[in-house]
Protein backbone atom coordinates (compact mmCIF):
# COMPACT_ATOMS: atom_id res chain seq x y z
CA UNK A 1 0.00 0.00 0.00
CA UNK A 2 1.09 3.58 -0.66
CA UNK A 3 2.11 5.50 2.47
CA UNK A 4 3.94 8.75 3.18
CA UNK A 5 7.44 8.60 4.57
CA UNK A 6 6.12 9.60 8.02
CA UNK A 7 3.57 6.79 7.92
CA UNK A 8 6.27 4.34 6.84
CA UNK A 9 8.45 5.49 9.75
CA UNK A 10 5.66 4.85 12.26
CA UNK A 11 4.85 1.44 10.76
CA UNK A 12 8.52 0.43 10.89
CA UNK A 13 8.74 1.48 14.55
CA UNK A 14 5.65 -0.62 15.29
CA UNK A 15 7.28 -3.57 13.48
CA UNK A 16 10.21 -3.28 15.90
CA UNK A 17 7.96 -3.24 18.94
CA UNK A 18 8.76 0.37 19.82
CA UNK A 19 6.28 1.63 22.41
CA UNK A 20 7.97 4.90 23.48
CA UNK A 21 9.84 7.72 21.76
CA UNK A 22 11.61 10.58 23.54
CA UNK A 23 11.87 13.77 21.55
CA UNK A 24 11.32 17.42 20.78
CA UNK A 25 9.47 18.70 17.68
CA UNK A 26 10.59 21.21 15.07
CA UNK A 27 10.03 22.19 11.48
CA UNK A 28 11.92 19.38 9.78
CA UNK A 29 10.01 16.67 11.69
CA UNK A 30 6.51 18.17 11.68
CA UNK A 31 5.21 15.51 9.30
CA UNK A 32 6.51 12.81 11.67
CA UNK A 33 4.91 14.50 14.67
CA UNK A 34 1.63 14.81 12.80
CA UNK A 35 1.71 11.05 12.27
CA UNK A 36 2.68 10.42 15.89
CA UNK A 37 -0.47 12.33 16.86
CA UNK A 38 -2.54 9.82 14.90
CA UNK A 39 -0.78 6.86 16.56
CA UNK A 40 -0.54 8.15 20.13
CA UNK A 41 -2.44 5.11 21.40
CA UNK A 42 0.27 2.82 20.00
CA UNK A 43 3.48 4.80 20.47
CA UNK A 44 3.89 7.05 23.48
CA UNK A 45 5.87 10.24 22.91
CA UNK A 46 7.61 11.88 25.86
CA UNK A 47 8.35 15.56 25.29
CA UNK A 48 11.55 16.30 27.18
CA UNK A 49 12.72 19.76 28.17
CA UNK A 50 15.80 19.54 25.92
CA UNK A 51 16.88 17.20 23.14
CA UNK A 52 19.85 16.04 25.21
CA UNK A 53 17.36 14.88 27.83
CA UNK A 54 15.59 12.88 25.11
CA UNK A 55 18.78 11.11 24.08
CA UNK A 56 19.65 10.24 27.69
CA UNK A 57 16.08 9.05 28.33
CA UNK A 58 16.27 6.75 25.31
CA UNK A 59 19.60 5.49 26.63
CA UNK A 60 18.21 4.83 30.12
CA UNK A 61 15.19 3.07 28.64
CA UNK A 62 17.52 0.84 26.59
CA UNK A 63 19.96 0.02 29.38
CA UNK A 64 17.23 -0.85 31.86
CA UNK A 65 15.04 -2.93 29.52
CA UNK A 66 17.48 -4.41 27.00
CA UNK A 67 15.29 -3.01 24.20
CA UNK A 68 16.34 -0.39 21.65
CA UNK A 69 15.78 3.18 22.85
CA UNK A 70 14.49 5.73 20.33
CA UNK A 71 14.87 9.51 20.33
CA UNK A 72 13.69 12.07 17.79
CA UNK A 73 14.82 15.62 17.03
CA UNK A 74 14.53 18.23 14.34
CA UNK A 75 17.32 19.49 12.09
CA UNK A 76 20.19 21.82 12.97
CA UNK A 77 20.39 22.60 16.71
CA UNK A 78 17.80 19.95 17.51
CA UNK A 79 20.04 17.32 15.96
CA UNK A 80 23.27 18.66 17.46
CA UNK A 81 21.66 18.68 20.92
CA UNK A 82 21.49 14.89 20.63
CA UNK A 83 25.23 14.54 20.06
CA UNK A 84 26.33 14.21 23.71
CA UNK A 85 23.69 11.56 24.32
CA UNK A 86 24.68 9.65 21.20
CA UNK A 87 28.35 9.72 22.26
CA UNK A 88 27.38 8.56 25.74
CA UNK A 89 25.51 5.59 24.29
CA UNK A 90 28.38 4.81 21.91
CA UNK A 91 31.01 4.69 24.64
CA UNK A 92 28.87 2.35 26.78
CA UNK A 93 27.55 0.12 23.94
CA UNK A 94 23.88 1.06 24.27
CA UNK A 95 21.43 0.12 21.46
CA UNK A 96 19.75 3.37 20.44
CA UNK A 97 18.17 4.82 17.31
CA UNK A 98 18.46 8.58 16.94
CA UNK A 99 16.08 9.89 14.27
CA UNK A 100 16.68 13.41 13.01
CA UNK A 101 14.94 15.50 10.41
CA UNK A 102 16.82 17.56 7.87
CA UNK A 103 15.98 20.12 5.22
CA UNK A 104 14.47 19.02 1.93
CA UNK A 105 16.75 17.23 -0.54
CA UNK A 106 16.97 20.24 -2.87
CA UNK A 107 18.19 22.40 0.05
CA UNK A 108 20.89 20.04 1.33
CA UNK A 109 24.41 21.46 1.14
CA UNK A 110 23.25 25.04 0.69
CA UNK A 111 23.59 26.26 4.28
CA UNK A 112 19.82 26.32 4.50
CA UNK A 113 18.00 27.42 7.64
CA UNK A 114 18.63 24.91 10.43
CA UNK A 115 20.70 22.66 8.16
CA UNK A 116 23.63 20.75 9.59
CA UNK A 117 25.53 17.66 8.43
CA UNK A 118 24.50 15.59 11.43
CA UNK A 119 25.64 12.37 9.74
CA UNK A 120 29.13 13.80 9.33
CA UNK A 121 29.15 15.14 12.89
CA UNK A 122 28.12 11.83 14.42
CA UNK A 123 30.16 9.48 12.23
CA UNK A 124 32.83 8.84 14.91
CA UNK A 125 30.24 8.25 17.66
CA UNK A 126 27.76 5.89 15.98
CA UNK A 127 27.96 2.28 14.88
CA UNK A 128 26.54 3.52 11.58
CA UNK A 129 24.49 6.39 10.29
CA UNK A 130 22.22 6.98 7.32
CA UNK A 131 20.95 9.95 5.32
CA UNK A 132 17.61 9.10 3.70
CA UNK A 133 16.96 11.11 0.53
CA UNK A 134 14.59 8.68 -1.18
CA UNK A 135 11.32 7.56 0.38
CA UNK A 136 11.59 4.21 -1.40
CA UNK A 137 14.65 3.42 0.75
CA UNK A 138 13.22 4.56 4.06
CA UNK A 139 11.72 1.29 5.33
CA UNK A 140 14.78 -0.82 4.52
CA UNK A 141 17.07 1.80 6.07
CA UNK A 142 15.11 1.84 9.33
CA UNK A 143 15.10 -1.95 9.52
CA UNK A 144 18.86 -2.05 8.90
CA UNK A 145 19.36 0.58 11.61
CA UNK A 146 17.62 -1.57 14.22
CA UNK A 147 19.62 -4.65 13.23
CA UNK A 148 22.93 -2.78 13.40
CA UNK A 149 22.09 -1.21 16.78
CA UNK A 150 21.51 -4.65 18.31
CA UNK A 151 23.93 -6.94 16.47
CA UNK A 152 27.19 -7.97 18.13
CA UNK A 153 28.41 -5.18 20.37
CA UNK A 154 25.39 -2.84 20.53
CA UNK A 155 25.50 0.87 19.90
CA UNK A 156 23.66 3.92 18.60
CA UNK A 157 22.64 4.38 14.97
CA UNK A 158 21.53 7.70 13.48
CA UNK A 159 18.90 7.96 10.74
CA UNK A 160 18.72 11.45 9.23
CA UNK A 161 15.64 11.96 7.03
CA UNK A 162 15.14 14.84 4.59
CA UNK A 163 11.83 16.64 5.21
CA UNK A 164 10.37 15.98 1.75
CA UNK A 165 11.01 12.25 2.25
CA UNK A 166 8.59 12.34 5.19
CA UNK A 167 5.87 13.73 2.87
CA UNK A 168 6.57 11.74 -0.28
CA UNK A 169 4.82 8.41 -0.86
CA UNK A 170 6.14 4.92 -1.48
CA UNK A 171 4.91 1.34 -1.39
CA UNK A 172 5.04 -0.15 2.10
CA UNK A 173 4.96 -3.89 2.80
CA UNK A 174 5.00 -5.02 6.41
CA UNK A 175 8.03 -7.13 7.34
CA UNK A 176 8.36 -9.85 9.93
CA UNK A 177 11.23 -8.98 12.25
CA UNK A 178 13.59 -11.81 13.16
CA UNK A 179 15.36 -12.12 16.50
CA UNK A 180 18.96 -10.92 16.55
CA UNK A 181 21.30 -13.91 16.59
CA UNK A 182 24.06 -14.11 19.15
CA UNK A 183 27.66 -14.08 17.93
CA UNK A 184 28.78 -17.72 18.06
CA UNK A 185 30.73 -18.34 14.86
CA UNK A 186 33.85 -16.61 16.21
CA UNK A 187 34.11 -18.99 19.19
CA UNK A 188 36.92 -21.37 18.20
CA UNK A 189 37.23 -24.75 19.88
CA UNK A 190 41.01 -24.53 20.27
CA UNK A 191 40.65 -21.15 22.00
CA UNK A 192 38.23 -22.72 24.47
CA UNK A 193 40.65 -25.60 25.17
CA UNK A 194 43.55 -23.21 25.81
CA UNK A 195 41.34 -21.24 28.20
CA UNK A 196 40.39 -24.40 30.06
CA UNK A 197 44.07 -25.29 30.44
CA UNK A 198 44.88 -21.82 31.76
CA UNK A 199 42.11 -22.14 34.35
CA UNK A 200 43.26 -25.64 35.33
CA UNK A 201 46.85 -24.50 35.86
CA UNK A 202 45.89 -21.42 37.85
CA UNK A 203 46.20 -21.43 41.64
CA UNK A 204 45.05 -17.83 42.18
CA UNK A 205 42.41 -16.97 39.58
CA UNK A 206 40.43 -13.72 39.66
CA UNK A 207 37.36 -12.96 37.55
CA UNK A 208 36.92 -9.40 36.28
CA UNK A 209 33.43 -8.56 34.98
CA UNK A 210 32.49 -5.71 32.66
CA UNK A 211 29.44 -4.34 30.90
CA UNK A 212 29.54 -7.02 28.22
CA UNK A 213 28.23 -9.53 30.76
CA UNK A 214 25.24 -7.26 31.45
CA UNK A 215 24.50 -6.68 27.77
CA UNK A 216 24.73 -10.40 27.03
CA UNK A 217 22.38 -11.20 29.95
CA UNK A 218 24.98 -13.71 31.09
CA UNK A 219 24.36 -13.48 34.85
CA UNK A 220 23.28 -17.11 35.32
CA UNK A 221 26.11 -18.50 33.21
CA UNK A 222 28.53 -16.17 35.01
CA UNK A 223 27.45 -17.38 38.44
CA UNK A 224 27.96 -21.00 37.38
CA UNK A 225 31.36 -20.11 35.92
CA UNK A 226 32.50 -18.31 39.10
CA UNK A 227 31.53 -21.24 41.30
CA UNK A 228 33.17 -23.81 39.00
CA UNK A 229 36.41 -21.86 38.71
CA UNK A 230 36.18 -21.06 42.44
CA UNK A 231 37.47 -17.53 42.07
CA UNK A 232 36.77 -14.13 43.65
CA UNK A 233 35.07 -11.50 41.48
CA UNK A 234 35.57 -7.81 40.81
CA UNK A 235 33.78 -5.57 38.34
CA UNK A 236 33.65 -2.26 36.50
CA UNK A 237 31.01 0.45 36.72
CA UNK A 238 29.37 -1.02 33.63
CA UNK A 239 29.52 -4.57 34.97
CA UNK A 240 27.60 -3.95 38.19
CA UNK A 241 24.85 -6.45 38.87
CA UNK A 242 26.09 -9.07 36.41
CA UNK A 243 27.48 -10.81 39.50
CA UNK A 244 25.57 -10.13 42.71
CA UNK A 245 27.23 -7.66 45.03
CA UNK A 246 25.70 -9.61 47.92
CA UNK A 247 27.70 -12.77 47.11
CA UNK A 248 30.59 -13.56 49.44
CA UNK A 249 33.00 -13.90 46.48
CA UNK A 250 32.38 -10.32 45.40
CA UNK A 251 35.32 -8.05 46.27
CA UNK A 252 34.01 -4.70 45.03
CA UNK A 253 34.84 -2.50 42.10
CA UNK A 254 38.28 -2.38 40.47
CA UNK A 255 40.34 0.68 39.62
CA UNK A 256 40.80 4.30 40.59
CA UNK A 257 38.07 4.22 43.23
CA UNK A 258 37.92 0.46 43.56
CA UNK A 259 38.30 -1.36 46.84
CA UNK A 260 41.69 -2.19 48.27
CA UNK A 261 40.66 -5.85 48.17
CA UNK A 262 39.87 -5.82 44.46
CA UNK A 263 42.95 -3.83 43.48
CA UNK A 264 45.36 -5.89 45.56
CA UNK A 265 43.76 -9.20 44.53
CA UNK A 266 44.12 -8.40 40.82
CA UNK A 267 47.74 -7.46 41.47
CA UNK A 268 48.40 -10.76 43.31
CA UNK A 269 46.42 -13.16 41.12
CA UNK A 270 48.10 -15.51 38.64
CA UNK A 271 45.18 -15.56 36.17
CA UNK A 272 42.83 -12.67 35.43
CA UNK A 273 39.76 -13.85 33.55
CA UNK A 274 38.24 -10.74 32.01
CA UNK A 275 34.61 -11.11 31.01
CA UNK A 276 33.24 -8.34 28.80
CA UNK A 277 35.52 -5.51 29.99
CA UNK A 278 37.76 -3.30 27.87
CA UNK A 279 40.51 -2.28 30.33
CA UNK A 280 39.63 1.40 30.61
CA UNK A 281 42.36 3.65 32.01
CA UNK A 282 40.18 4.27 35.08
CA UNK A 283 40.34 0.52 35.75
CA UNK A 284 43.96 -0.28 34.96
CA UNK A 285 45.79 2.73 36.35
CA UNK A 286 49.34 2.36 35.01
CA UNK A 287 48.65 -0.21 32.27
CA UNK A 288 52.27 -1.41 32.26
CA UNK A 289 51.95 -2.48 35.90
CA UNK A 290 48.39 -3.82 35.68
CA UNK A 291 47.94 -7.44 36.84
CA UNK A 292 51.71 -7.80 36.63
CA UNK A 293 51.78 -11.29 38.15
CA UNK A 294 48.99 -12.72 36.03
CA UNK A 295 48.25 -14.27 32.72
CA UNK A 296 45.23 -12.49 31.27
CA UNK A 297 42.40 -14.34 29.54
CA UNK A 298 40.02 -11.92 27.83
CA UNK A 299 36.51 -12.88 26.71
CA UNK A 300 34.84 -10.22 24.57
CA UNK A 301 32.45 -9.91 21.65
CA UNK A 302 34.49 -7.17 19.98
CA UNK A 303 37.87 -8.24 18.54
CA UNK A 304 38.93 -4.58 18.43
CA UNK A 305 39.11 -4.58 22.23
CA UNK A 306 41.63 -7.44 22.35
CA UNK A 307 45.14 -6.13 23.06
CA UNK A 308 43.97 -2.52 22.65
CA UNK A 309 44.76 -1.19 26.13
CA UNK A 310 46.38 -4.20 27.81
CA UNK A 311 48.25 -7.08 26.18
CA UNK A 312 46.55 -10.36 27.00
CA UNK A 313 47.85 -13.91 27.11
CA UNK A 314 44.85 -15.42 25.35
CA UNK A 315 41.35 -14.48 24.22
CA UNK A 316 38.01 -15.93 23.17
CA UNK A 317 35.93 -13.75 20.89
CA UNK A 318 32.16 -14.08 20.97
CA UNK A 319 28.96 -13.40 22.86
CA UNK A 320 29.71 -13.58 26.60
CA UNK A 321 26.76 -15.81 27.47
CA UNK A 322 27.58 -18.23 24.65
CA UNK A 323 31.28 -18.42 25.59
CA UNK A 324 30.54 -18.99 29.27
CA UNK A 325 27.95 -21.64 28.45
CA UNK A 326 30.53 -23.56 26.39
CA UNK A 327 33.19 -23.19 29.09
CA UNK A 328 30.76 -24.32 31.79
CA UNK A 329 29.95 -27.49 29.87
CA UNK A 330 33.64 -28.40 29.76
CA UNK A 331 34.89 -27.05 33.08
CA UNK A 332 35.78 -29.35 35.92
CA UNK A 333 35.03 -28.21 39.45
CA UNK A 334 38.09 -26.37 40.78
CA UNK A 335 39.07 -25.77 44.37
CA UNK A 336 41.08 -22.67 45.26
CA UNK A 337 40.15 -22.56 48.94
CA UNK A 338 43.42 -21.07 50.20
CA UNK A 339 43.39 -18.26 47.64
CA UNK A 340 39.71 -17.47 48.15
CA UNK A 341 40.14 -17.35 51.93
CA UNK A 342 43.11 -15.00 51.51
CA UNK A 343 41.05 -12.62 49.36
CA UNK A 344 38.06 -12.77 51.70
CA UNK A 345 40.35 -11.98 54.64
CA UNK A 346 41.31 -8.77 52.81
CA UNK A 347 37.62 -7.85 52.64
CA UNK A 348 37.56 -8.03 56.42
CA UNK A 349 40.82 -6.10 56.73
CA UNK A 350 40.00 -3.32 54.22
CA UNK A 351 36.30 -2.42 54.48
CA UNK A 352 34.91 0.75 52.93
CA UNK A 353 34.65 3.50 55.54
CA UNK A 354 32.96 6.86 55.93
CA UNK A 355 32.29 9.30 58.77
CA UNK A 356 29.49 8.15 61.04
CA UNK A 357 28.83 11.40 62.90
CA UNK A 358 27.58 13.65 60.06
CA UNK A 359 25.33 13.47 57.02
CA UNK A 360 27.20 11.85 54.12
CA UNK A 361 26.44 10.49 50.67
CA UNK A 362 27.46 6.93 51.62
CA UNK A 363 25.07 6.93 54.60
CA UNK A 364 22.18 8.07 52.39
CA UNK A 365 22.95 5.34 49.86
CA UNK A 366 23.24 2.62 52.51
CA UNK A 367 19.92 3.72 53.96
CA UNK A 368 18.31 3.74 50.51
CA UNK A 369 19.63 0.21 49.92
CA UNK A 370 18.26 -0.96 53.26
CA UNK A 371 14.80 0.54 52.70
CA UNK A 372 14.49 -0.77 49.13
CA UNK A 373 16.23 -4.07 49.95
CA UNK A 374 18.30 -3.35 46.87
CA UNK A 375 15.27 -3.67 44.63
CA UNK A 376 15.65 -0.37 42.81
CA UNK A 377 17.17 0.98 39.63
CA UNK A 378 19.84 3.57 40.38
CA UNK A 379 20.88 6.10 37.77
CA UNK A 380 23.64 8.62 38.37
CA UNK A 381 25.30 11.70 37.06
CA UNK A 382 29.13 11.81 37.10
CA UNK A 383 31.42 12.61 40.01
CA UNK A 384 31.80 11.74 43.68
CA UNK A 385 28.13 10.75 44.03
CA UNK A 386 28.59 8.33 41.11
CA UNK A 387 31.48 6.57 42.84
CA UNK A 388 29.64 6.43 46.16
CA UNK A 389 26.64 4.95 44.32
CA UNK A 390 28.91 2.24 42.92
CA UNK A 391 30.45 1.56 46.33
CA UNK A 392 27.61 1.77 48.85
CA UNK A 393 24.45 0.63 47.06
CA UNK A 394 24.66 -3.13 46.43
CA UNK A 395 23.54 -4.33 43.00
CA UNK A 396 22.09 -7.82 42.96
CA UNK A 397 20.86 -8.01 39.38
CA UNK A 398 21.91 -6.56 36.01
CA UNK A 399 20.38 -3.44 34.45
CA UNK A 400 19.89 -1.81 37.84
CA UNK A 401 22.87 0.59 37.78
CA UNK A 402 22.79 3.06 34.90
CA UNK A 403 25.65 5.51 34.63
CA UNK A 404 27.81 7.17 32.02
CA UNK A 405 31.03 5.18 32.30
CA UNK A 406 33.02 5.79 29.15
CA UNK A 407 32.16 9.41 28.34
CA UNK A 408 31.54 10.54 31.93
CA UNK A 409 28.59 12.73 30.99
CA UNK A 410 27.45 15.20 33.63
CA UNK A 411 23.74 15.65 32.96
CA UNK A 412 23.13 12.03 31.96
CA UNK A 413 21.33 10.67 34.99
CA UNK A 414 18.00 12.50 35.22
CA UNK A 415 17.03 11.83 31.60
CA UNK A 416 18.15 8.21 32.02
CA UNK A 417 16.08 7.99 35.20
CA UNK A 418 12.95 9.11 33.34
CA UNK A 419 13.63 6.61 30.54
CA UNK A 420 14.26 3.78 33.01
CA UNK A 421 11.06 4.49 34.94
CA UNK A 422 8.98 4.49 31.76
CA UNK A 423 10.58 1.20 30.75
CA UNK A 424 10.11 -0.26 34.26
CA UNK A 425 6.96 1.32 35.70
CA UNK A 426 6.73 -1.16 38.59
CA UNK A 427 10.26 -0.50 39.89
CA UNK A 428 11.59 2.22 42.17
CA UNK A 429 13.93 4.39 40.08
CA UNK A 430 16.25 6.89 41.76
CA UNK A 431 18.73 9.34 40.25
CA UNK A 432 21.75 10.28 42.36
CA UNK A 433 23.32 13.64 41.48
CA UNK A 434 25.71 16.22 42.77
CA UNK A 435 24.59 19.83 42.75
CA UNK A 436 26.94 20.62 39.87
CA UNK A 437 25.41 17.90 37.69
CA UNK A 438 21.85 18.70 38.73
CA UNK A 439 22.31 22.25 37.40
CA UNK A 440 22.97 20.76 33.97
CA UNK A 441 19.72 18.85 33.64
CA UNK A 442 17.27 19.96 36.33
CA UNK A 443 14.91 21.22 33.61
CA UNK A 444 13.93 17.56 33.13
CA UNK A 445 12.20 17.65 36.53
CA UNK A 446 9.54 19.59 34.62
CA UNK A 447 9.28 16.61 32.23
CA UNK A 448 8.76 14.19 35.10
CA UNK A 449 6.17 16.53 36.65
CA UNK A 450 4.33 17.08 33.37
CA UNK A 451 3.77 13.36 32.88
CA UNK A 452 3.68 12.55 36.61
CA UNK A 453 6.56 10.09 36.20
CA UNK A 454 7.26 9.03 39.81
CA UNK A 455 11.03 9.23 39.92
CA UNK A 456 13.14 10.16 42.95
CA UNK A 457 15.92 12.71 42.42
CA UNK A 458 18.49 12.81 45.24
CA UNK A 459 20.96 15.70 45.14
CA UNK A 460 24.15 15.45 47.21
CA UNK A 461 24.47 19.19 47.62
CA UNK A 462 27.99 20.07 48.77
CA UNK A 463 28.08 23.50 47.06
CA UNK A 464 31.18 22.54 45.07
CA UNK A 465 32.15 20.47 42.06
CA UNK A 466 33.12 17.67 44.40
CA UNK A 467 35.29 15.35 42.33
CA UNK A 468 37.21 18.20 40.71
CA UNK A 469 37.68 19.77 44.15
CA UNK A 470 38.98 16.42 45.46
CA UNK A 471 41.67 16.44 42.75
CA UNK A 472 42.43 20.10 43.44
CA UNK A 473 42.86 19.24 47.12
CA UNK A 474 45.11 16.22 46.56
CA UNK A 475 47.08 17.17 43.44
CA UNK A 476 46.70 20.94 42.83
CA UNK A 477 47.73 22.51 46.12
CA UNK A 478 44.15 23.30 47.21
CA UNK A 479 43.77 25.90 44.46
CA UNK A 480 40.00 25.74 44.02
CA UNK A 481 39.75 27.34 40.62
CA UNK A 482 36.07 27.78 39.69
CA UNK A 483 34.81 24.74 41.58
CA UNK A 484 32.98 26.52 44.41
CA UNK A 485 29.26 26.94 43.70
CA UNK A 486 28.67 29.77 46.16
CA UNK A 487 25.37 31.08 44.86
CA UNK A 488 21.92 30.98 46.43
CA UNK A 489 20.08 28.49 44.23
CA UNK A 490 17.35 26.75 46.24
CA UNK A 491 16.72 23.32 44.73
CA UNK A 492 13.60 22.76 46.86
CA UNK A 493 11.93 25.91 45.55
CA UNK A 494 13.06 25.12 42.00
CA UNK A 495 11.63 21.61 42.14
CA UNK A 496 8.34 22.86 43.57
CA UNK A 497 8.17 25.55 40.89
CA UNK A 498 8.47 22.83 38.24
CA UNK A 499 5.64 20.82 39.80
CA UNK A 500 7.50 18.24 41.90
CA UNK A 501 7.49 17.54 45.62
CA UNK A 502 10.71 18.48 47.38
CA UNK A 503 12.37 18.03 50.77
CA UNK A 504 15.63 19.21 52.30
CA UNK A 505 17.78 16.93 54.46
CA UNK A 506 20.44 18.50 56.66
CA UNK A 507 21.24 15.81 59.25
CA UNK A 508 21.51 12.03 59.52
CA UNK A 509 18.42 11.67 61.69
CA UNK A 510 16.23 12.98 58.86
CA UNK A 511 17.40 10.52 56.23
CA UNK A 512 15.40 7.40 57.06
CA UNK A 513 12.03 9.03 57.83
CA UNK A 514 12.14 11.26 54.76
CA UNK A 515 13.28 8.42 52.48
CA UNK A 516 10.45 6.25 53.79
CA UNK A 517 7.97 9.05 53.04
CA UNK A 518 9.41 9.61 49.55
CA UNK A 519 9.45 5.92 48.66
CA UNK A 520 5.75 5.74 49.54
CA UNK A 521 4.86 8.64 47.24
CA UNK A 522 3.86 7.90 43.68
CA UNK A 523 4.97 11.18 42.18
CA UNK A 524 8.20 12.94 41.19
CA UNK A 525 10.20 14.22 44.14
CA UNK A 526 13.53 15.97 44.72
CA UNK A 527 15.66 15.58 47.86
CA UNK A 528 18.21 18.32 48.55
CA UNK A 529 20.77 16.64 50.84
CA UNK A 530 23.25 19.09 52.36
CA UNK A 531 26.63 17.37 52.76
CA UNK A 532 30.12 18.67 53.54
CA UNK A 533 32.16 20.31 50.78
CA UNK A 534 35.30 18.31 51.51
CA UNK A 535 33.90 14.79 51.75
CA UNK A 536 36.00 12.59 49.49
CA UNK A 537 35.74 9.29 47.69
CA UNK A 538 38.01 6.66 49.22
CA UNK A 539 39.96 4.56 48.37
CA UNK A 540 41.78 6.22 45.49
CA UNK A 541 44.57 5.51 43.03
CA UNK A 542 46.51 8.59 41.93
CA UNK A 543 46.52 9.25 38.18
CA UNK A 544 49.34 7.32 36.50
CA UNK A 545 49.94 5.08 39.52
CA UNK A 546 49.55 1.30 39.63
CA UNK A 547 46.31 0.04 41.15
CA UNK A 548 48.28 -1.68 43.92
CA UNK A 549 49.19 1.83 45.12
CA UNK A 550 45.59 2.36 46.20
CA UNK A 551 45.32 4.51 49.34
CA UNK A 552 42.71 5.61 51.84
CA UNK A 553 42.39 8.74 53.95
CA UNK A 554 44.06 6.91 56.84
CA UNK A 555 46.99 5.96 54.56
CA UNK A 556 47.36 9.59 53.51
CA UNK A 557 47.36 10.82 57.11
CA UNK A 558 49.90 8.16 58.13
CA UNK A 559 52.17 9.20 55.27
CA UNK A 560 52.00 12.85 56.34
CA UNK A 561 52.58 12.07 60.00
Amino acid sequence: MQLTGSQILIECLKEQGVDTIFGYPGGAVLNIYDELYRHQDEIRHILTSHEQGASHAADGYARSTGKVGVCLATSGPGATNLVTGIATAYMDSVPMIAITGNVAVNLLGKDSFQEVDIAGITMPITKHNFIVKDVDKLADTLRKAFVIAQTGRPGPVLVDIAKDVTANKAEYVKAEISDIERVKDTIIGSDVEIALTMIKESKKPMIFVGGGAVISEAEDALMEFVLKVDAPVTDTLMGKGAFSGEHSYYTGMLGMHGTKTANLSVTECDLLITVGARFSDRVTGNAKKFAKNAKILQIDIDPVEINKNVLVSHCITGDIKEVLTILNEKLEQHNNKEWVEHVLSMKEKFPLKYRGDVLTGPYILETLYKLTEGNAIITTEVGQHQMWSAQYFIYKTPRTFLTSGGLGTMGYGLGACIGAKIGNPDKTVVNIAGDGCFRMNMNEIATAARYQIPIIQIVFNNHVLGMVRQWQTLFYGQRYSHTTLNDNVDFVKLAEAMGAKAYRITKREEVEPILKKVLALNEPVVLDCQIASDDKVWPMVAPGAAIEEVFTEEDLEAKKG
